[in-house]
């Protein structure tokens, strides 16, 4: 309830309360102060005056019997809200209480006028009266002992007293005045002690402190505060002092704000906030502007950090926020922003002319003067910024946005341009400047030079323009009464010219992402080509775009396929045109290819392939002869031929004459279009420059056999194998023999084999192979059958190893049907010898088959157990399949047992864990069935089965004794499963 609506009783109530501590009280004054029982007391203080311990008992005695009493005493008969305008001080108990603890400080202070401990106390006691009770918070964790601004600030305000209760700062206005009185009391006494200051500033935050206190005697008694307390001490001030500046707000805040970030500028970002809060009820964009303005120039020289962890850009970026919400009051308009560049593109020129001028000698008539320009101040030993006045808080001057933006933002954040040219143009949005806007957005689309930055622009340029359109439909469709006939035929208008201008936006939108690659790199010959599509059926725009790419484009940096600027270029006279209606002009080509041929490509191959390229223009008009003149002046050889292909340091033009290309296209012409005499000096050019290839060879062996020149197309072959080596040479060997072996046959026997003897002589061994087949069958049908065998035996140990097999078996067959099948022993037994194991086996069972062709049993079976030892029955189950078919059909009981001891210690002797690991993986690699997977074919291959210990879950290998247990058991219970008309039955005494 306030204190103005109380009615006139309550008021003269209230006027007979207050003052209660002044005058100071005391038993003359008061007579009920000092009861007969506190005279022990009294006269106990009147023996000992100097005793603080007395005076201390004394007052905490009184303050106990005090608290007692208030308990006490029966609930008051004032109204609720009486009470709650007086506070603490309701009851007369109170009040009483007051007096009494006052009486007492007051004689002890006269005591111990310097008692911290007693002023402390006391102020306390009377700050309970006064404020209420305070509301102690529960704190987690200790504090920084030297936090920065920031985290002072908060955690400042986190910590501010609370108190419940209070007297009301009208009716009690007497008890907070002399409340203040008792504080500047004990700051005579103890100015130095920032604890009573700081008790001294909590009471101005209180809710029913006077207004007379909390403002102007509170910023004075702050400000007394700074200037009495120690540098070391202030920030446990200025915390204070910025939160209360911060709720009394206005100018208050703005001034106390400027004196502290004069000294510490790291809570700018604070102030910033502060200034453009919508609860500020006089906000300051212009300064708040200049502020972040300067904080992000500092940050990117390097003399800011932001405590909250912005970059340079951010807070530049924090600028142009603001700049766009408050764009009338932070900037100048349109004349003032065109009078402002010109003043600044004025002073760049003046010192830009002053730049130029010489140097003024250092001292006239022997007196110093000042060199190297004006005077820089100097502060802590450092050089300071010079005055600017677009940081200036206290000017007026508004800010040239134009200017700050190019300066401080496109010079220095290239890749932020799409950010701050529409913050640029949405500034001049808002000031409802929308042709300066217009000009904005075009100078931002044709100076960025990423297309992340130009499509930042361009969706802003069309939201901008498709808002225009929209609005002026509006205006059409909702007119005002106001308006007249001129009016509404105005805007359509410019309706139309809006909407002309949109969808001219649009339709340019491929042109200006051209334009934004080409000026990132302006030597991208695919962007250029692309320009030139973009043109489509315009061939003057063409024209003039290829005249600018070949006028831009650097050679040496130029991306790929340079040269094909020049030749599509040709191509565009050569054609007449995009669409070929114009006129051909051939002297045009042929003046921009010449040009072309003087140009230092990177590389020769490009050049070539300009000057093939104008020999084929010739050839499209049928000036043959002028495309051969063409080639004789690309392939003119310089007398100098000792020149490096690969050396860059030299110009394109003086290696031209080492580029296959363009010898391979010239001989081609020369085939086609000259002579034989004309061709076969263009490819004997070709070898004398040793820059002939393989098919280079072929081709002109094989131009040369067209035309009846035999020998001189075996010279060619010759002469290639002696530039080549191998695997190059190999290819070259082959078509020579196969063109000398069907030009002569066999009339030439000696000289034929020369030539085989030539290839094979360096012939590496996996190259060698087609060579003795050649050879070998050259032998057979125009030579002798005894030399043909002898070349296949050769190439047995000359080929490589993967080869061998598949030789010798060519070879058996050749024996077999020239000498018959006895012949091949030797060769069966050299190949054992020779083949590695995996392959030995394949070829003891084919040596096996031949005997049994022949009747040779024994030999058989010995070959049988000598191809045993290479053979894991778990990875070549078909070679102990066909062992054992062969014993059964040819064996007897002896040989069969043999072949079963055969079969076990060759599975002991594999029977390792890699080697039973390697069995398994070659085994499902190759996809062979391994023995315990395949099912038994008959009953012998079951007895095999189990008497080797594969089946029935017998270990993988036994001794011989249980083996043969094995052998007399197991076979028994199998044969009545599977009856066998020649099975072999075998006595239980033998072994």
């Amino acid at each position: 309830m306030p204190a103005a609506t109380l009615q006139q009783p309550n008021i003269e109530f209230f006027t007979s309360i207050f003052p209660l501590t002044f005058p100071t009280p005391a038993p003359t004054t008061h007579p009920d102060l000092v009861t007969t029982k506190d005279l022990h007391r009294e006269e106990d203080l009147l023996r000992n005056p100097f005793s603080f311990r007395h005076w201390w008992t004394a007052i905490q005695n009184v303050k106990e019997v005090s608290a007692a009493a208030q308990k006490a005493e029966a609930p008051s008969d004032l109204k609720p809200e009486v009470a709650a305008l007086l506070g603490p001080l309701s009851s007369p108990a109170a009040r009483q209480s007051l007096q009494r603890q006052t009486y007492l400080y007051e004689a002890a202070l006269v005591q111990f006028p310097g008692s911290f401990k007693l002023w402390k106390s006391y102020l306390q006691t009377r700050m309970s009266f006064v404020l209420g009770k305070l509301v102690q918070k529960k704190k987690a964790g200790g504090r920084k002992k030297f936090p920065d601004m920031r985290e002072a600030l908060e955690d400042e305000q986190e910590d501010l007293e609370r108190w419940e209760g209070g007297v009301d700062g009208i009716i009690g206005w007497e008890e907070w005045r002399l409340l203040v009185a008792t504080f500047e009391r004990c700051l005579m006494w103890l100015p130095r002690m920032p604890r009573i200051w700081l008790l001294y500033l909590s009471i101005f935050n209180h809710p029913f402190c006077p207004p007379q206190i909390s403002h102007t005697h509170a910023r004075r008694t702050y400000d007394r505060a700074l200037r009495t307390l120690p540098p070391s001490l202030h920030h446990r001030i200025w915390a204070r002092y910025l939160l209360w500046a911060e709720s009394k707000g206005g100018a208050t805040t703005v001034a106390v704000y400027r004196r502290y970030l004069a000294v510490d500028p790291s809570i700018t970002e604070r102030y910033t906030a502060i200034l453009l809060s919508e609860n500020n009820p006089d906000p300051r964009p212009l300064e708040a502007a200049k502020l972040l303005l300067a904080l992000a120039r500092k940050a990117a020289r390097g003399e800011y950090t932001s405590p909250e962890g912005k970059s340079p850009y951010q807070l530049l970026g924090e600028f142009l926020d603001v700049v766009e919400q408050h764009a009338e009051e932070v900037g100048l308009d349109v004349p003032d922003t065109i009078d402002s560049n010109q003043k600044i593109a004025d002073e760049a020129e003046a010192q830009a002319a002053a730049s130029q001028r010489p140097p003024e000698p250092a001292s006239v008539d022997g007196k110093l003067i000042r060199f190297a320009g004006p005077p820089v101040p100097v502060s802590d030993g450092k050089p300071s910024s010079p005055y600017d006045e677009d940081e200036d808080t206290r000017s007026p001057r508004k800010l040239n946005i134009e200017d700050i933006v190019r300066k401080d933002g496109l010079e220095v954040y290239k890749d932020q341009a799409g950010r701050l040219w529409t913050g640029l143009a949405t500034y001049w949005i808002k000031r409802g400047e929308f042709d300066r806007a217009k000009h904005t957005f075009e100078r931002g689309l044709a100076s960025v030079l990423t297309i992340r930055d130009f499509t930042q622009i361009f969706d802003a340029y069309s939201e901008f323009s498709e808002s225009l359109v929209s609005a002026l439909m509006e205006s059409l469709e909702n007119p005002d009464e106001d308006e007249d006939e001129e009016d509404v035929k105005e805007t359509e208008k410019e309706l139309d010219t809006k909407m002309k201008e949109f969808e001219e936006l649009m339709d340019r939108r491929p042109f200006l992402v051209n334009d934004v690659l080409l000026r990132r790199n302006p030597n991208d010959v695919q962007e250029w080509e692309k320009r030139v599509a973009l043109w489509g059926d315009d061939d003057e725009k063409v024209a003039e775009t290829y005249n600018q790419a070949l006028a831009t484009v650097n050679p040496r940096r130029a991306t790929a396929n340079f040269h094909r600027l020049y030749i599509n270029f040709a191509k565009f006279y050569e054609e007449g045109g995009t669409t070929g209606e114009a006129e051909r002009d051939l002297n045009s080509a042929r003046k921009i290819l010449d040009k072309a041929t003087k140009v230092n490509f990177k590389t020769v191959d490009e050049l070539a392939e300009v000057w093939c390229e104008w020999a084929e223009m010739e050839i499209r008009a049928e000036n043959y002869d002028e495309a051969i003149r063409v080639m004789q002046r690309a392939a003119v050889v310089p007398k100098d031929t000792k020149v490096n292909f690969f050396d860059h340091s030299l110009p394109v033009q003086a290696r031209l004459f080492k580029s296959l290309k363009l010898w391979s296209f010239y001989v081609d012409l020369e085939e086609s279009l000259g002579t034989v005499e004309s061709t076969k000096a263009v490819y004997d050019k070709i070898m004398d420059l040793r820059i002939a290839n393989a098919q280079i060879i072929v081709n002109y062996a094989a131009f040369l056999e067209e035309n009846k020149y035999y020998e001189e197309s075996f010279k060619v072959y010759e002469r290639g194998t002696e530039l080549f080596t191998f695997p190059v040479s190999f290819e070259i060997w082959n078509i020579y023999l196969a063109k000398f072996v069907k030009r002569y046959g066999g009339s030439k026997i000696e000289r034929t084999r020369d030539l085989f003897e030539q290839a094979l002589e360096k012939c590496p061994p996996k190259s060698c192979k087609p060579i003795y087949m050649m050879y070998a069958t050259f032998e057979e049908e125009h030579g002798l059958a005894k030399r043909a065998m002898s070349i296949y035996d050769r190439a047995t140990t000359a080929v490589a190893d993967e080869d061998k097999f598949e030789l010798f078996t060519i070879y058996i067959a050749r024996a077999t049907s020239n000498y018959g099948l006895p012949a091949t022993r030797p060769i069966y037994e050299r190949a054992i010898e020779i083949l590695p194991d995996r392959q030995t086996a394949e070829m003891c069972l084919r040596f096996a088959a031949m005997e049994r062709k022949l009747g040779e049993i024994d030999r058989a079976r010995t070959i049988y157990a000598h191809a045993s030892q290479f053979c894991d029955p778990r990875v070549n189950p078909k070679f102990w399949q066909e062992w054992n078919n062969f014993e059964i059909e040819t064996g007897s009981e002896d040989t069969f047992r043999e072949m079963l001891r055969i079969k076990r210690s060759v599975q002991a002797q594999f029977n390792t864990e890699a080697s039973y690991l390697a069995a398994q993986m070659a085994a499902k690699q190759s996809g062979v069935e391994t023995e315990a997977e395949a099912a038994p074919v008959d009953a012998m291959a079951a007895a095999e089965r189990q008497a080797v210990g594969g089946g029935g879950g017998a270990p993988a290998f036994v001794s011989a004794k249980s083996s043969t247990d094995v052998r007399q058991q197991e076979p028994l219970e199998a044969a009545p499963a599977q009856a066998n008309e020649d099975e072999i039955h075998i006595s239980d005494e033998e072994d």
